[in-house]
This record gives structure tokens, sequence and C-alpha cells, in this order.
């Protein structure tokens, strides 16, 4: 089921953005066939358990033992069978697997090869490693994350490895995957996390090349410099989130909160925000969080309550879109976007490489190659 209902997909297993752009394509009813190295086992079993990593679901797994040529043959039969490859190695590995693009794209020369590192294929920190908060620091990004007068805060591991990773990841195997069928040559894809992060802060260079923005952090529009786009705490303890940029929803923020203060009739005067800032803090913590939401229901005035990971999943418009969903009693986000024409199923729970025989079965394989090649250790 999904838009992507026929694409075939071979993952080789990985850290962090790499499954997730694999699951993105799953959710979407791609079939994606894990392939997890049999010598070393899970590369994510002393951080997520098998059976609950959200990343790695709706797959087939197969493990190999990549050492062994006749793994490496296996590998390259799967290969032959699919539309894309997805990798997030160091640059290198594959190629001295004997897995490179090169050798996979001679046995399928329509192959779509979505590499996903770091800092890409090439450049003097290609061979490095490195993390989601040191990609998104060569951005730009991190230096513009964080309170004024405070240190950079990393944002989770949102901006480098989900968004700049594995989302542009999905979106560019699959513009290649277009190429392909329209010119019958594959390609490779260098996804790197650091491009990515920058490609996300286009808004805010052009912001700054029109000299909206600054570098000092909390001072901006879309940073918290604004009284009108940040965090209020309320009397609980908990928060709202107010972005009324545009003067309609302002003039409802206004309204909805009681203030009278013809000072606020400066939005855009910036010289004024941190004061404005504090007054409007001031009366947000006149009432409970739940109260103000009360307050603000079906307006424009751009509030909405800050929920914690227990509370989003049971907000009401949540639970009616279904945006988050159980499976195997665990909660999780669904897939996303929604299809009119080919709607997605419902994602399978991850699981761990077991029998290999119904899957290689399943990519054509015969009985007696699959016994082959587990008398051979390979499989």
């Amino acid at each position: 089921m999904g838009p992507l209902h026929g694409l075939k997909v071979v993952e080789f297993a990985a850290l962090g953005p790499a499954p997730m752009g694999a699951m993105l394509l799953a959710d979407l009813g791609a079939e994606v066939l894990r392939i997890e190295r049999k010598s070393t086992g899970r590369p994510t079993a002393d951080l997520f358990d098998p059976k609950i990593d959200i990343l790695n679901r709706s797959r087939r797994v197969v493990a190999l033992d990549l050492k062994k040529p006749e793994a490496i043959e296996t590998a390259l039969r799967l290969i032959e069978q699919a539309d894309v490859l997805v990798e997030g190695y160091r640059p290198g590995v594959m190629e001295r697997l004997g897995l490179g693009p090169d050798v996979c794209l001679a046995r399928n020369p329509k192959l779509v090869y979505g590499r996903m590192t770091g800092w890409g294929q090439t450049g003097p920190l290609a061979h490095t490693a490195g993390h989601d908060i040191n990609y998104l620091s060569l951005s730009g990004a991190l230096h513009a994350i964080g309170e004024r007068g405070g240190k950079p805060v990393a944002p989770l591991n949102l901006v480098a490895d989900c968004g700049g990773g594995a989302m542009l990841l999905a979106m560019g195997v699959l513009a290649g995957v277009i190429s392909a069928r329209q010119t019958g040559k594959g390609q490779v894809v260098d996804a790197a996390m650091t491009d990515g992060a920058a490609v996300l802060m286009s808004m805010m260079y052009t912001l700054k090349a029109m000299g909206q923005w600054t570098q000092q952090r909390g001072d901006n529009l879309l940073d918290g410099g604004a009284h009108f786009y940040d965090t209020f705490q309320c009397s609980d303890g908990k928060w709202l989130s107010v972005g009324a940029i545009e003067p309609q929803f302002y003039a409802l923020l206004l309204e909805k909160t009681g203030i009278s203060d013809p000072a606020f009739q400066s939005q855009w005067d910036r010289a004024q925000w941190p004061a404005l800032k504090e007054k409007l803090a001031a009366v947000l913590r006149g009432k409970t969080r739940d109260e103000w939401c009360a307050i603000f229901a079906g307006s424009d005035a751009c509030v909405a309550p800050v929920l914690d990971m227990d509370e989003a999943p049971n907000y009401p418009h949540n639970r009616e879109r279904q945006t988050f969903i159980e499976v195997n009693g665990v909660i999780q986000p669904a897939p996303a976007p929604r299809f009119s024409g080919t709607p997605t199923g419902r994602p399978l729970p991850p699981s761990p490489a077991a029998d290999p025989q119904p899957t290689l079965l399943a990519w054509g394989f015969g009985s007696d190659e699959i016994a082959t090649l587990k008398a051979a250790g390979a499989i």
C-alpha cells in the first residue's frame, strides 16, 4: 500500500538518518530489505532495542557475513533487483566491501545509489567522525539557536540527522528514481547532513541578506527575539507557544490576553521587543496553560500549548488525525504525508534478522541456493 508500492529498496544497516530515510520510503509503501552485518551484529544494539526501534519498522531483515564472498554475491543479486540502495557508512567502506557504486551500477544500471554521511563523500572532513551537533555547527544553524546572551542550544537531532539528513536523502533518491525511469540510467545520490542543514537555513540566510537577521542569538524574528514569537511559562509551570506574526493575528493575541497597553501597538519596533516580552510574560503567568488554551481555542491568535511526549499523542487534534499510532504497544508517529488515492498502510513493527529463507525466496533465490549459503556461513 502507499504511493511507493512496487519500489524495491536494499538498505545496509547503519545509524540514525540512513535508517530513518529508509523508514520514510517504507512508510510510503516501498519494499525495503535491510541487510545487517552478521559478523558484527546490529549496529544499534547498544543504543536501541531492536524490537522497539521505530526507525526500523516495516522492513524485512537479512543478516549477511560481508567478509565472505558468497555474502557479497548474495548482496549483489539483491541489488540487481532493487530500484534504490541506501547506505550510511563512511566514504570508502562500501568500496572496500566490494559493493561500491561502480560495481553495483555495473550489475544494475538503473540503480539509484543513496549515500548518507555527515560531511559528504568529498571534502577535508569526509573521512572524519561526527554527529548531528557537529554537522549543524558548520551550517550556521547551531550558532543561531539559543537564548539571548546564552550558549548555542542543540535542537535535539532534528535539523541535521532528520531534516537535513533523512528527509533530503529520501527526496534525493526519489528524484533519482524519476530520472532513472526517464533516462534508463541510475546514479549516486551524495546526501550530506551538513549540506542539508545549510539548505534548511535558506530562510535565515535570506533574512540576513536583507539586513533583517543579526548574529546575536535571541534578537531576531524567529529565534525568540520578538515578543510575539516565543514561548511563555504559565502559572502552573507549563508553557505556551506564541507565533502571532501577522497584524491580524497579533491583534487577536492582544484581544484574548486583554492587553490594552499602547506600547504593544509598536509591534515591529525591535528596540521595544525586550520590554514588551517582559510585559506579555507577566500577563501569561497569570493563568494556567489550560486556562489560556480555553481562552484561545478556535482563534487565529497562533497560540498553542507546548506538549510533552506523553501529552502529544492524546491531544484532540492529533487524536482526530491519528498523528500518533500504537504498533505492538509502542506509541509512535504515523506515516506522513497523507495520500488520497494511494493511502499508506499501517507500519509493521521492527523485526530483528531471523530465518532468511522466506525473504530470499521472495527475492528469487532457490531453496538449494539458500541451503548452500547457510552451509557457507554467509547468511
